[in-house]
């Protein structure tokens, strides 16, 4: 290769912040993917490894979340990988997904197969994605600004009884129950004036989701400035942006709600000689919360509408004006809301969320992150050809904390009275004292630091044109520190996440038709007993370019390119070294778990006894045995893959098998050791003993067609997905309960048989041991045929979803035509089920009533009744069961953008050198039988659909 050639190489890796010198000098940036360390040819890839160019996605689809609608791009990715957290490197760097902006990224790689993410060593045993952000380019300074305006308009809302209605049901239920109404329920009278709308204060009937509480939209805006540009010697990126929105609540302090974030970004590459370059980032993010006080929402699935007997305001109105004490009280309280009312409360709720959010203050929130990684490679082919160095170090430091203003209120009960056909309230009693307060306070504080660094040697040359030889042999080490310090009394210090290991990477090809990789990592954990903390994680990959065979080549005339892939590795990681001590009573541990300990505390000991038992004290019992053969966990996986291309491009496409087995997950030895070595103590260790198995496959393919001026391309991905446990450590109660064989994502519960239409019935009927049960409630099949129903008449009853449907998949969908451009994304899964068990379905005791219940048995409607008798004890019906499950098979249409892109001509004689406007909605619509229930939140902000506006422009 020629010296120049050699140069220009060296240019285009420092500008992409690569690490490995590339064999072929003449390939163009667009063909480069982002792997493990260093970059691959996309026709090179070797399976398991998907790629999305964000930068060419943000012409057509605007997004703010880094990993943005991923899964519409990506086969296997729903989320997660499998149900497995994947690592998230930013440029390289252990980060999190919010540390980086979607306008900020260049591309995201996503890599699936073990042989992708094992230079990483057990840190990415789960996955990895790689986020690589934008850089600079040669050429003349650019400025790039984009604009969004949109607003957040909620899809649905619980539908809650009003409290006429709840008090006549709850009733309802007293008597189902044989408890009398007198008392324990409500009066017809008070049923009778609440629902005639007389004196709200006295008979109140709180609606959470009225105007009185809430907006109807809330907005979103964010401006963003890009800056880059250089020369051969230096080139420079930087991103400006400002986020800033508000919420839907609309009353007391929360009417200031909003959020507010800031920043910045610098990355710079640089040329400091013919052989040494170097990049540097840095990125500030500034993120300010302002929230008052009070848990708005959790309180909207809890608190009655009649507000449990009680009114959130006392009118000053009407306060007895002759009762001097009244008056008393009003001119010393401290919070007279719009000069009108008191606060309300009672003796068993003193506070409330209401008085919450008009006295109680507020809370701040600060989050700064500064990030900073330096990187240099050197060009030793002057000593070796096609030999380089590269290192990198980075320190990320991220701190939380709060400003918070607390106020102590009184609230009062008020003592009504009916005078003169008015009411009157003729006394008030106080609970809590008004206090001032004039400062704030920091009501807690997080700090997190993540330092790493990398050094390797890599090596990449041709022979003979056709032997391609690639090496890599690198060092990776990366610590990641917590600390907290919660109401300012202290800080806690956390185990820091360590990983430490060495990478080897050799590739060759030949021609470009025949590949061979071996790839591996020598692992260290300190989650590990001396003598077992070191292991050898090994892969292989062989790849085949079939097309290019004689037997095919010019002989199909509609295969373009086709390649066959096929890996084994064997990884060992630490990331499921996780468990717990002190007898199940105490925070999950991760590290020591391999050591045996004793306890003499509170919280795990025993208790011994002498003088005839009425004398004794604390005695020290074993809490784990230990084991010094703990050792690591294995993912040992078996791939095979197929990318191509047909019709002249006009068809691509990836598909993948694979078979992934975990061995030596941790258990307790339930089946090893016998019954005696736990119980007045614990003597069992942790082992290498669970084994699980997911296997599937994942595929993504691509139509690209031009018709006329209509260019238009549909991407649909995909995966078939199904789980394993090979092996549990489980003592199950009936065999056909036993977790072994079934799916990791098995959903365990009752089979209803309808709902007992009489005593009768209840009397011939196997027994149910959950209660009383009378007739209305639901009647469950005996599984086992003992005539008891208990916990071991529940069955498998479908797929979770938990790791991923049986079937997942995602669309995206590009239409252009002249100027004008519409995108859009889709997603959805098949083959999942869930239940109806939220506080939205399983009304008992003195829960809030939504509108199922209406539906409720009785003897009138016991052959229509769609929902169980209502009672106060619901240890019966509320229970996992065919009864409240339901399919979780869905559809999503996730974006829609319409783009159009002004004719450059338009601004030729002026500064502005490109402009484009476009709308989009986001989260627009579900397709399900279940529609409803899935577009609903209970208890936490619902979900919205998301209307924007956005400009772009260059200058």
């Amino acid at each position: 290769m020629k010296k120049k050639n050699i140069k220009a190489c060296c240019v285009l890796f420092a500008a992409l912040l690569v690490s490995m010198a590339k064999a072929q000098g003449q390939e163009k940036n667009d063909s480069l993917v982002n792997v493990a360390f260093r970059t691959v040819a996309k026709e090179d890839l070797l399976g398991a490894v998907s790629t999305v160019n964000v930068s060419e996605l943000l012409k057509k689809s605007y997004g703010t979340n880094s990993l943005d609608n991923l899964q519409s791009f990506v086969g296997g990715y729903t989320g997660n990988i499998w149900g497995q957290a994947p690592l998230i490197l930013v440029d390289g760097v252990p980060r999190r997904t919010s540390d980086v902006r979607l306008v900020e990224i260049q591309s995201i790689t996503v890599l699936k197969g073990a042989s992708a993410v094992v230079l990483y060593g057990s840190s990415a045993a789960k996955g990895a994605i790689l986020i690589t952000t934008k850089r600079g380019s040669i050429g003349p300074l650019r400025i790039d600004v984009r604009g969004n305006a949109g607003l957040f308009v909620p899809k649905a809302y619980p539908k809650y009884l009003d409290a006429a209605n709840y008090m006549t049901l709850y009733n309802e239920a007293l008597t189902n129950d044989g408890i009398a109404t007198a008392g324990a329920g409500y009066s017809q009278d008070d049923i009778n004036n609440t629902r005639a709308g007389n004196n709200p204060f006295r008979y109140p009937d709180i609606d959470f989701f009225s105007s009185d509480y809430l907006k109807k939209t809330y907005y979103r805006s964010d401006v963003t400035t890009e800056v880059s540009g250089g020369n051969e010697f230096a080139r420079y990126y930087t991103n400006i942006g400002l986020t800033s929105n508000n919420s839907l609540v609309n009353y007391g302090e929360q009417k200031k709600n909003k959020d507010f974030a800031f920043n910045v970004r610098g990355n710079v590459d640089m040329n400091l000689s013919k052989w040494l370059t170097a990049s540097v980032n840095a990125v500030a993010n500034l993120n300010d919360n302002y929230a008052g006080r009070g848990d708005f929402w959790g309180a909207s699935s809890t608190i009655t509408p009649n507000f449990n007997r009680f009114s959130p305001l006392i009118p000053i109105s009407l306060l007895d004006p002759n009762n001097a004490a009244l008056q008393t009280i009003v001119k010393n309280s401290n919070h007279i809301i719009d000069g009108q009312y008191l606060l309300g409360g009672q003796s068993t709720n003193p506070t409330n969320v209401f008085s919450d959010m008009l006295a109680a203050g507020y809370i701040k929130t600060r989050s700064r992150s500064f990030l900073y990684n330096l990187n240099a490679r050197a060009d030793l082919g002057s000593l070796i050809k096609g030999l380089s160095f590269s290192t990198g170090t980075s320190m990320d430091y991220t701190s939380l904390y709060s400003e918070a203003y607390q106020l102590p209120y009184a609230t009062y009960r008020p003592t009504w009275s009916t005078v003169n056909g008015r009411d009157i309230i003729t006394a008030l009693e106080r609970f809590g004292e008004d206090r001032n307060s004039t400062s704030e306070f920091v009501g807690r504080s997080t700090y997190t630091q993540t330092m790493s660094f990398r050094s390797q040697f890599d090596y990449g040359r041709t022979f003979a044109q056709d032997h391609n030889v690639t090496a890599t042999l690198l060092g990776w080490w990366y610590k990641t520190q917590f600390s907290s310090d919660i109401d300012n009394e202290g800080g806690s210090d956390y185990q820091p996440v360590k990983n430490t290991n060495l990478g080897f990477q050799a590739g060759y090809n030949y021609r470009r038709k025949y590949y061979l990789d071996f790839s591996g990592a020598l692992v260290h954990s300190a989650k590990l007993p001396p003598g077992k903390r070191d292991a050898l994680s090994p892969t292989i990959t062989l790849g085949w370019r079939i097309s290019d065979e004689n037997f095919l080549k010019n002989k199909v005339s509609f295969l373009d390119n086709l390649k066959i892939t096929s890996s084994y590795a064997s990884i060992n990681q630490d990331l499921d070294i996780t468990g717990y001590r002190a007898n199940n009573t105490a925070e999950p541990v991760d590290h020591y778990l391999y050591q045996g300990y004793y306890s003499n505390t509170a919280t795990f000991g025993g208790y011994y006894q002498w003088r005839d038992n009425v004398a004794g004290g604390r005695t020290t019992l074993s809490g784990q045995a230990a084991n010094p053969d703990l050792t690591f966990v294995k993912r040992n996986e078996f791939r095979v893959g197929l990318d191509g291309s047909l019709f002249k491009n006009l068809i691509t496409l990836d598909v993948n098998y694979f078979s992934q087995t975990t061995d030596g997950l941790l258990a307790r030895g339930l089946t090893i050791y016998p019954s005696y070595f736990s119980g007045s103590g614990d003597f069992r260790p942790w082992i290498n003993f669970n084994k699980e198995k997911r296997s599937g496959v994942d595929f993504a393919v691509n139509l690209n067609k031009k018709i006329g001026q209509v260019q238009y391309s549909l991407g649909v991905t995909g995966m078939f997905y199904n789980s394993k446990i090979l092996r549990r450590d489980e003592t199950p109660a009936e065999s056909y309960l036993a977790r072994t064989g079934g799916p990791l994502d098995a959903n365990y519960g009752y089979v209803s048989e309808g709902f007992f239409q009489s005593q009768a019935e209840i009397d011939s009927y196997a027994r149910q041991t959950f209660g009383t049960v009378k007739p209305g409630d639901i009647k469950y099949k005996d599984i086992n045929g003992d005539g008891l129903i208990d916990s071991r008449d529940q069955t498998d009853l479908g797929h979770t979803g938990f790791a991923a449907s049986p079937f997942n998949y995602g669309l995206n969908l590009t239409v252009k035509w002249k100027r004008l451009t519409l995108f859009a994304l889709g997603s959805g899964n098949v083959g999942s089920v869930a239940f109806k068990n939220s506080s939205y379905y399983w009304a008992g005791g003195t829960s809030k009533y939504s509108e199922v219940v209406l539906g409720r048995w009785t003897e009138a409607n016991k052959n229509s009744a769609t929902y169980p008798r209502l009672t106060t004890n619901s240890t019966n019906n509320f229970r996992n069961s065919t009864f409240w499950m339901y399919k979780t098979n869905r559809f999503n249409l996730n974006r829609v953008q319409f783009t159009y892109d002004f004719n450059e001509e338009i601004f030729k004689k002026s500064f502005v050198h490109g402009l484009s406007v476009y709308v989009q909605g986001d989260n627009l619509l579900v397709l399900s039988k279940e529609r409803e229930l899935m577009e609903t939140n209970i208890g936490s902000a619902p979900q919205t659909r998301f209307f924007n506006l956005g400009v772009r422009t260059s200058f």
